[in-house]
């Protein structure tokens, strides 16, 4: 199986590509960088992203034709991107939504003065019970439920039929208690009664219309370095984009849709595990490599790894120096054949943004190599 050449979203109707946007988040890069990898490398057979955040890559080898893994560390990201491999009704959706609803209340509640304010409590309970059955369920229906869900969880008040399920709030990310009650209470805006199961079935009819076939793959939630070395598949086209060094907020930021996977009802400020959290630039350049390596000795000699790299305003690095110092340090056999500037994308997409206040946004950079060598 090889790749179909397309080098632009614009090649599918804005239906196809709708799946893609099943959850709003705000480190992804655009769908067209890894359309382009693959319609440079049209021979490509599988695909691998080793920080696949929300599946953008996978999505791109989907529309492609082409088998993908993903591996990513947070339970969010992953569940996302799960939903960009699987392939099933809007129907079967609600069926299941509603199938789990009409069973009756489950789970215990979360209290506090967020919770009151952020759900109607009718809501909330719907809410809860979704999330106790969604936890034990693994199968595609399942995968796709819960990214519906966690794509609807927060979100502005619309005039009209709600889209989401909370009171006002972002789409990307979830605000802290204490400031989104404040918000709340400053504006005296008290949550509506949103029906869950409604909103479902408009996100599902909307977000599955005229998804693509499905070309087989997996999603891995832990360690890239640990998960590559347990695979047994050979790769020939790597497209990513690590997290850029000091980069955090990607844990609280997340901890709404955290704690609907069964994560906590507080938010979580820790980040155990995230490669961006080295204590050193130096340390950071290591913790790539380690990944690099790891790719080549899961990659096929002449395998093409495509990185879209930059960095946080106040970090004071130079993205295209340490991501080069890394491939090197890999000594894994990766010859970089091209190194370009991708542009300043918008804010809404950037790590090095993430609210609006970073300062001026650094350029990303393109690197391209390829595995010359036999990887050790």
């Amino acid at each position: 199986m090889t790749a179909t050449a397309a080098i632009s979203s614009l090649n599918w109707s804005e239906d196809t590509l709708r799946l893609n946007a099943v959850c709003p988040y705000y480190t992804m890069f655009p769908l067209d960088f890894p359309l382009q990898q693959l319609a440079a490398h049209a021979e490509a057979t599988r695909v691998l992203d080793p920080f696949c955040g929300r599946g953008t890559t996978l999505y791109a080898a989907r529309l492609a034709g082409l088998p993908a893994v993903g591996i990513d560390i947070n339970p969010v990201a992953a569940a996302i991107a799960q939903a960009k491999l699987v392939r099933v009704t809007p129907a079967a959706v609600v069926r299941l939504a509603r199938t789990i609803l009409e069973g009756g209340d489950q789970g215990e509640v979360p209290e506090g003065e967020f919770w009151r304010w952020c759900f109607d409590e009718s809501t909330l309970r719907e809410l809860v019970t979704l999330r106790e059955s969604l936890r034990a369920m693994t199968t595609p229906t399942s995968v796709m439920l819960r990214a519906v869900m966690l794509g609807i969880l927060h979100g502005p008040r619309n005039k009209g039929v709600p889209s989401y399920l909370s009171n006002q709030m972002p789409r990307t990310y979830a605000s802290k208690p204490a400031y989104a009650v404040k918000f709340w209470k400053t504006r005296e805006m008290t949550p509506v009664r949103v029906s869950t199961l409604a909103v479902i079935e408009r996100r599902a009819e909307r977000l599955l219309k005229a998804v693509p076939l499905a070309h087989g793959g997996k999603v891995y939630l832990g360690d890239s370095v640990q998960t590559l070395a347990s695979l047994r598949q050979n790769f020939d086209l790597v497209v990513t984009s690590p997290p850029y060094y000091g980069m955090r907020t990607y844990v609280s930021d997340q901890w709404l849709r955290s704690w609907f996977l069964g994560g906590p009802s507080e938010v979580p400020y820790g980040s155990h595990g995230q490669i961006a959290r080295q204590p050193s630039q130096g340390a950071f350049i290591e913790a790539l490599a380690q990944v690099w390596a790891a790719t080549a000795r899961r990659c096929l000699p002449g395998a093409r790894l495509a990185i879209r790299f930059g960095a946080l305003p106040s970090a004071r690095t130079d993205p295209e120096q340490m991501l080069l110092a890394s491939l090197e340090e890999a000594g894994a056999g990766w010859s970089v054949t091209d190194v370009r500037h991708a542009g300043t994308p918008p804010k809404r997409k950037r790590q090095a943004e993430q609210f609006g206040k970073a300062g001026s946004a650094i350029e990303e950079i393109d690197v391209v190599a390829e595995l010359a060598d036999q990887p050790r």
